[in-house]
């Protein structure tokens, strides 16, 4: 019923930019009230952040009102919630013991990386990469697109998928 009705829960002004030079704030600041003022419902704003933006060096996270990451190096204080994880798994291939590119695989990396999630309270949020599997340029790093997905690029669930529908089941 919902399915073209998608919750919006924050804002993500900004993808992985530099935020470590000077004129960082000048930038963000008033992209960030602009946001604020153009949404009556005041959902929070964020902005995924590079990973060499460390908590010393990045200019732009004090106008965040949670931080988010696609790499996790232990920055803590504000709520965090990791916007990119995940592992390629090539729908159908069942491999033991698991290598990757198998669901076995994906499994187990989806299984580990929660452990650490569900380890510190700090962490808020988890959003894997990606619902559906999509097609790429060619090369040689990925088999036929981009194959992260929980899904099949025909929409057909993936192992992966049960074992987050259950994960999000019990929390």
């Amino acid at each position: 019923r919902d399915k073209n009705h998608p919750s919006v829960i924050a804002w993500s002004l900004l993808n992985e930019p530099q935020c470590t030079s000077a004129g960082t704030e000048e930038y963000f600041k008033p992209l960030f009230e602009l946001a604020r003022r153009l949404d009556p419902q005041k959902r929070p704003r964020t902005y995924t952040v590079l990973m060499t933006s460390l908590p010393d060096t990045s200019r732009g996270q004090r106008f965040a009102d949670f931080v988010s990451l696609n790499r996790y190096y232990g920055w803590h204080g504000r709520p965090l919630i990791f916007t990119e994880y995940g592992t390629d798994n090539l729908s159908g291939a069942h491999k033991l013991p698991s290598v990757m590119w198998s669901a076995e695989y994906q499994n187990e990396y989806l299984e580990m990386t929660h452990a650490v999630f569900d380890h510190y309270d700090f962490v808020q949020g988890e959003l894997v990469w990606n619902f559906a599997d999509f097609q790429t340029t060619e090369g040689i790093l990925r088999v036929d697109g981009n194959k992260k997905g929980l899904f099949t690029r025909d929409r057909r669930p993936k192992l992966g998928m049960h074992f987050l529908r259950q994960r999000w089941a019990e929390i």
